[in-house]
């Protein structure tokens, strides 16, 4: 498959799962907001840094997954998205997560407030977790399409995990990849909790 056909086939199947997860009901939402919290809180474990982000929109999980871990005494990072003046995605930096100070940022994603740190930052985190539209069984993962993950996840140390979450019905046998696409070691899902990739 050419470079091209790639592109045109992650783009058709990123708009039909993007649409699918609109017209999932809000009290499913919030029930599968709930187990993703809960599998994320005992995944942390003794982790001291977790890279995360805040989702948004349709996005499964909700920021009382962030919440639970802060409360636990976790430092928890959140993305700062930023650009070239011609609109280049640049590696994410990273700020820490404080409840009730995020801020709406570009693309509508929740922001947290500076002081921010560089994209070297993720090299401090114990655990990745990534937003995705849908991981495959072996890793390959399916984004917004902008790149601004692919740019920073080679910061973090290589045993790292990188979880991807998605909705149960996104985790696919496959999904169309390129070279440059950095594959996820996890998947975790609110029906199957964590599920090893690759």
């Amino acid at each position: 498959m050419t470079d091209n056909a790639v592109v045109e086939s992650k783009s058709a199947l990123r708009a039909r799962l993007l649409a699918d997860r609109r017209a999932v009901p809000a009290a499913q939402r919030e029930a599968e907001a709930a187990a993703l919290a809960e599998h994320l809180e005992r995944l942390a474990g003794d982790a001291e840094t977790v890279c995360a982000y805040a989702p948004v929109g349709s996005e499964p999980g909700s920021t009382e997954m962030l919440t639970g871990l802060a409360r636990r005494g976790v430092r928890v990072l959140l993305p700062v998205v930023r650009t070239e003046a011609d609109g280049t995605p640049l590696a994410l930096l990273w700020g820490q997560y404080r409840p009730e100070s995020l801020t709406t940022a570009r693309f509508g994603l929740l922001e947290p407030p500076q002081p921010w740190l560089d994209g070297q930052a993720l090299a401090e985190a114990d655990l990745v977790v990534v937003p995705a539209v849908a991981v495959d069984r072996r890793g390959a993962r399916l984004g917004r399409g902008a790149g601004f993950y692919d740019r920073s996840l080679h910061f973090r140390r290589p045993q790292i995990p990188l979880i991807a979450v998605v909705r149960d019905s996104e985790l696919l046998d496959e999904v169309p990849a390129e070279a440059h696409d950095v594959p996820m070691t996890h998947a975790l899902t609110p029906g199957l909790g964590l599920v090893s990739l690759g």
